[in-house]
Formats: C-alpha cells, structure tokens, sequence
C-alpha cells in the first residue's frame, strides 16, 4: 500500500493547507527589535529612580541627626535597639494573639546596635588619641554608667535648639559626645559605610547594618516623606518623581490606611493574616460553597467572551470531506 493510500485509509485524516514558517527567525528578529528598544529607551529616559543615600550624603546634609542617632544606640532607644527578632531579643516583635511569627523564627541576624553600628567601625580608626581615649573610658565603665551617660546625652540633645550638639547643655555625658563626634566624622569621610557593609561577609555586601542605622536616623524618612514614598501616603505603590508606580499592590497597602491597622504596633503580622485569608479564598475559590457559585449568578465572562458564546450557540456546518481521487 503507497504512502497515499494508507493516508487515505486513515480516518482523522485531511488534506489541510500549510505554509513554510521559520520560527527561528522570528524569535531572532523578536529578540533583536526588544533589544534594541530596550537600550535606547534606558540611555534616553534613564532611570526615575534617585540616587542612593550613603553615610556620606546622611552625615552632611544632616549632622545632628547622625549624632542623635549615635547616642540613640549606645542608649538602646533607637527602633533596631528594640525591634526584636530577627536582631535581638528585645521585643516581643509582631504578633496577633498566638500568631507571632517574628518571635518563632527567633534571631537569625544578631545585631547589636551599640557594638556593632557605633563601637566596631570606631575601634577601626587608628592615631586618633581622643577617640581611643573615649572609647577606653567607654570599656572600662559598668553597663549602668554607659546607660547613664547616653541617656543623658540623647535628652540634652533632644532640648538642644535643633538639636545641635554645640548647642547641648554642660552635663555628665562621660565619653558619649566625644564618640558621638567621632562617628559623624567618620561618616562624614565616607568610612562608615565600608566598615558596616563588610561586618561578617566575604564580599562585603551585607547592607543590613547600613540600612538599620539609616533607619534610626530621622533623615531617611524624611527624604522618603517628602518624594511621597512614606507608608501612610501608599509609599510601596508610588514612584519617586511623575512616573506610575506599582497599582496592583494596592490590596495590600490599602489595610495600612485604615483604622485599627493605621495606628497599630501589630499593623504588619495583621495586614499578613488578611491577605493569607485572601489569597487562600481565591486559591480555594473552586471548593468553597457559595463563592464557586458567583461565575453561575453573575456570568460576567460570558460577556467578556462573547463571541466565543455566540459562536458555540450557532456552530457553522461542517463541509463534507473531499474524496480521495488516487
């Protein structure tokens, strides 16, 4: 039996109309057009991103706050002092009743504010006599005096006019100022930066401490405050500058504007047991009675789709099957 006649034989069989396609090419020629629209877009439109913050930027456009903040961690008072897991062991961390997730993952990144954001980068300097003096006086002193001393230091600087340091009342400070001094110097030199991001990696890539002790400091919500990147305007759905942001995430960011999670220390592990209930009731949307039944009650798709419906109404005939004439 010839090729033809078993093809003949066979009954899903047709005789169906091609044309050659090279999907090779297109895909090359699809990739080649993206390509270049993409570079040429980036190098005229750029990024709508800002620059990013470093110490350097922090330390001279905001001094007295890079010293505030210092003292706040030798004090403890600042939010990473007492944040809880997974730096230390604090705070309680978030939680709803028994659910406190923060709290069961325990400390995984030990982070101690004093030591590790103050006290180590400023042990790295050398030949500076009054900072290895100050930092002496520091080590030599009883947990209760350093609490002292830095308390003290931080509610002088809170009633200095500005909160500046020259401005601060004489008081028994112990060797706080002087640290505190130090470090807006060593910021200032653009140092600090490198001595936390190295702390305990290879590579020098963990930006955690860095980004800990901006977010202490004043100067790093002020600046996402005034670019409208604040959590109370929508920050995680906008954009620095007049370009779109992120819409789709406004399901999230929604719950923060609102009574009681606005105002809640907990807002964080309630907003998460709110969207896990919601994600889980459209995962689960095929199995929960009543719900499954709303495509049935408000045929939307059959809207969306209807041509299609249409078509299934009133199906056209289907032609004869041409004989095969070998």
């Amino acid at each position: 039996m010839s090729a033809r006649s078993r093809r003949a034989a066979t009954p899903d069989s047709h005789d169906f109309p091609t044309r050659p396609y090279d999907l090779v090419r297109e895909f090359t020629i699809a990739l080649v057009v993206v390509t270049v629209l993409a570079v040429a877009l980036a190098a005229v439109f750029s990024s709508p991103d800002e620059k990013p913050i470093t110490m350097a930027d922090w330390a001279n456009n905001a001094p007295a706050d890079v010293v505030a903040t210092a003292a706040g961690e030798l004090a403890g008072t600042t939010t990473s002092a007492g944040y809880g897991a997974p730096y230390n062991t604090a705070g309680s961390g978030q939680q709803v009743g028994p659910f406190a997730p923060q709290h069961w993952a325990g400390v995984t990144i030990p982070v101690d504010p004093a030591n590790d954001l103050v006290l180590t980068p400023l042990n790295r300097i050398r030949s500076d006599a009054a900072l290895t003096a100050a930092l002496s006086q520091w080590n030599s002193a009883s947990a209760t005096a350093q609490s002292a001393w830095s308390n003290a230091y931080v509610t002088a600087l809170a009633a200095a006019p500005d909160g500046s340091p020259a401005a601060v009342k004489p008081g028994d400070y112990g060797p706080v100022p002087v640290l505190s001094a130090k470090f807006l110097d060593l910021a200032r030199s653009g140092g600090l930066e490198g001595s936390l991001d190295s702390s305990g990696t290879f590579y020098g890539g963990d930006a955690t401490r860095g980004l800990l002790l901006l977010a202490d400091g004043a100067y790093l919500e002020d600046r996402a405050n005034a670019s409208n990147l604040g959590g109370r305007q929508w920050g995680m759905m906008n954009e620095v500058g007049n370009y779109p942001g992120q819409p789709w995430m406004w399901l999230y960011t929604f719950w923060y504007q609102i009574p009681p999670f606005s105002s809640s220390p907990n807002a964080d592990a309630q907003v998460w047991l709110i969207m896990l209930v919601l994600t889980l009731a459209l995962i689960l949307l095929p199995f929960i009675p009543g719900l499954r039944s709303i495509p049935r009650l408000v045929p939307l798709h059959r809207l969306i789709w209807r041509d299609y419906y249409r078509a299934a109404a009133h199906p056209a005939p289907l032609e004869p099957a041409r004989p095969d004439r070998s």
